[in-house]
C-alpha cells in the first residue's frame, strides 16, 4: 500500500464502486455470516446429541429454516462437522507451532502449550466434545483421514519438547515421553466435560494450576517415587 501524498488524489479520482458490486459484496458477507451461524448451531447439536444422532432436519429446525435451505450452504452434515473439526485443529496446530518457533527452552514451550490447550476449551468446546465422542466413528471415513494425521503431528510436537527437556536436564529422564504427553493431553481435553465458563476458575487459571502440579508436583520434600533402571 502506498503511503504518499497522492493517495487521497488517486482515491478521489478513481472509479467508484458500482451499486451492483456493493450489493454483491454485501450479499456475500451476509451469506458468510449465515454459514458461520449455521456451523455454530450444528456444532452445539453435535456436542449435545452426538454427530450420528443429529439429523439435518434438527439442524434446520434449530436454525429456524427448512431442511432444503440448509443444502444451499452445505451438501451434507459431514461437511458441517468437517468445518467444525478442521477449524479447531488448524487453530490448535498453528498455535503449537508458533510456541515451538519461539525457540524458548522446553519447559517454557511446554508451559505455553498447556496454556494453549486449556485456552481452546471455550472457543472450541463443541469441536473438542465431538472429537471425544465421535472420533472412532468419523475416522472410518476417508474424508476424515486428516484427524489421525493432525493427532500424530500434535503428539510429535509434544513428545519432541519433552525429549528436548530431558536432554537438557530440565525434565526427569525416567519418564516415558509419549505416555507423559498422553496423560497431559487427556487431562486437558477431558476438562471440557466439567469446565463451565463463568465459574470460579477461568481457563487461564486452570492452566496455571495444572502447570504448577505438572512441574512442581504434589508431594513436598524429596521424591518418593523410585527411578526406573
Amino acid at each position: 500500500m502506498a503511503h504518499n501524498g497522492n493517495v487521497t488524489t488517486r482515491k478521489n479520482s478513481g472509479t467508484a464502486t458500482s451499486p451492483a458490486k456493493r450489493q454483491r459484496a454485501t450479499s456475500s458477507g451476509a451469506a458468510s455470516e449465515r454459514r458461520d451461524h449455521l456451523v455454530k448451531l450444528a456444532a452445539e447439536l453435535f456436542a449435545r446429541k452426538g454427530f450420528q444422532a443429529t439429523t439435518v432436519r434438527e439442524i434446520a429446525d434449530e436454525a429456524g429454516i427448512l431442511s432444503g435451505s440448509l443444502y444451499h450452504h452445505f451438501d451434507s452434515k459431514e461437511t458441517i462437522v468437517d468445518e467444525v473439526l478442521s477449524t479447531f485443529l488448524d487453530d490448535l496446530i498453528a498455535r503449537y507451532r508458533a510456541a515451538v518457533d519461539n525457540n524458548s527452552d522446553a519447559r517454557t514451550v511446554l508451559s505455553e502449550m498447556v496454556r494453549i490447550g486449556f485456552g481452546t476449551l471455550e472457543p472450541h468446546r463443541a469441536a473438542i466434545t465431538v472429537m471425544q465422542n465421535d472420533w472412532n466413528y468419523l475416522r472410518q471415513f476417508e474424508r476424515f483421514n486428516y484427524l489421525v494425521k493432525a493427532e500424530d503431528e500434535v503428539e510429535q510436537i509434544w513428545v519432541a519438547q519433552i525429549k528436548a527437556g530431558q536432554a537438557a536436564g530440565l525434565f526427569r529422564a525416567d519418564v516415558d515421553p509419549k505416555l507423559t504427553y498422553r496423560m497431559i493431553r487427556d487431562t486437558i481435553w477431558v476438562a471440557v466435560r466439567w469446565f463451565r465458563p463463568g465459574g470460579r476458575l477461568n481457563t487461564s487459571a486452570l492452566a496455571e494450576h495444572y502447570i504448577t502440579v505438572l512441574f512442581d508436583g504434589l508431594a513436598t520434600g524429596e521424591r518418593t517415587t523410585q527411578r526406573q533402571g
